[in-house]
């Protein structure tokens, strides 16, 4: 029995799993190395001196700064040896070909290799990236990139503390205007009382799976498991649009463009969540499988894709990381629980119609004999 419930649930993830990534393609490069949650807190205190027009803003965890210049006016993000490196303005925004700072922060790690032409004193090449008047990139100097966490922090891991103020000079014309910012150690929570909370929610969720099908209790199992897993899935979406505000969407055009350019899977994985809850809802045919294969694009590609804001303090989302860590647990605990009660009903279902089956060729050959 329990080899036939493994193997029935292989088939629904396997399932899963290939419909999700056939709708995925190159979905998974949204954000590029945009973490899904971190230890250290980026944040923009302010430009010095201010400037009407010009705004920076930490993004996507702290990752990457984001410049948007309405000034009317070309304005130049300098690179680390204070050359130039970004430029943008009425024209558009470039970047320095020549600037090393042009390779080294495509990644979050800056370890791309240097372009030969990279030389910081020699006169800019510009090359047009983009027609908008906003700029993102990640910056070393806002960052703490070493694998060790820094002295101070080693010494007195369980305290929030300030690893150091970063400055990321701008030139306005002939003047230089600083962006600055913190960058904080904030401690990890405890994973362990979290995955223990979607535990608890999956065996609850799956335990529905176990009242008898066609009866009353069966049908308010079916209905309530149908119920958590549209309440995971709306939170699954809710996850997702989360992430695009906090990668730098505004407006609902640019969300929308984000969800579709580069988190359409986990989109779809949400929505359909709430598509096959609803279908259980009203009792229809094939409402178990449907509870099944939804849960399990649930619990794999919108819960366990977002383990990670259970062990870190700061998450990808524009509200707390508490908030973002029950969001994650209830994700977790609605489409793992929904992959279970989905098969148990359905071996039940199977058990029943072999035992119809049997009983109906026993009453055949009975009926033969004289």
């Amino acid at each position: 029995m329990i080899l036939v419930l493994l193997r029935r649930a292989g088939l629904v993830v396997t399932a899963a799993l290939a419909a999700t990534l056939a709708l995925a393609g190159p979905a998974f490069a949204h954000g590029a190395d945009a973490p899904d949650g971190t230890d250290y807190r980026t944040e923009v205190t302010g430009l010095a001196p201010a400037r009407s027009g010009l705004a920076v803003r930490a993004i996507e965890a702290g990752a990457r700064l984001e410049l948007v210049n309405r000034t009317g006016r070309d304005v130049e993000v300098l690179g680390y040896s204070g050359e130039p490196y970004l430029r943008v303005g009425p024209g558009g925004v470039y970047e320095n070909s020549r600037s090393p700072a042009t390779y080294l922060n495509r990644t979050i790690a800056g370890d791309t290799e240097l372009s030969p032409e990279a030389d910081p004193a020699a006169t800019p090449v510009w090359r047009r990236i983009s027609g908008g008047q906003s700029v993102r990139w990640h910056d070393q100097r806002a960052l703490w990139l070493e694998s060790a966490p820094p002295a101070q922090v080693s010494v007195d891991p369980e305290r929030e503390q300030r690893v150091r103020d970063w400055v990321v000079p701008v030139r306005d014309g002939d003047e230089t205007v600083e962006i600055r910012g913190t960058l904080d150690w904030v401690p990890p929570p405890d994973p362990y009382p979290w995955w223990v909370a979607a535990a608890l929610g999956f065996l609850a969720i799956g335990a529905a799976g176990l009242a008898p099908a066609g009866s009353a209790a069966g049908t308010r199992a079916l209905r309530g498991v149908g119920f958590l897993l549209v309440l995971g899935g709306a939170t699954a979406v809710a996850f997702t649009v989360g992430r695009e505000l906090d990668a730098g969407a505004q407006g609902v055009g640019g969300v929308l463009l984000g969800l579709f350019s580069g988190q359409i899977w986990a989109l779809l994985t949400g929505l359909g969540a709430i598509a096959a809850g609803g279908y259980a809802l009203t009792r229809r045919a094939a409402g178990d499988f449907a509870l099944a294969l939804a849960g399990a694009c649930l619990a794999l590609f919108a819960g366990f894709a977002n383990v990670a804001v259970l062990s870190r303090s700061v998450a990808p989302v524009p509200w707390p990381a508490t908030a973002a860590r029950v969001m994650v647990v209830l994700v977790l605990a609605a489409g793992a629980g929904a992959v279970a009660a989905g098969v148990l009903r359905l071996h039940a279902a199977s058990r029943t119609a072999a035992s119809r089956s049997g009983d109906q060729g026993r009453a055949a050959v009975w009926g033969l004999k004289p």
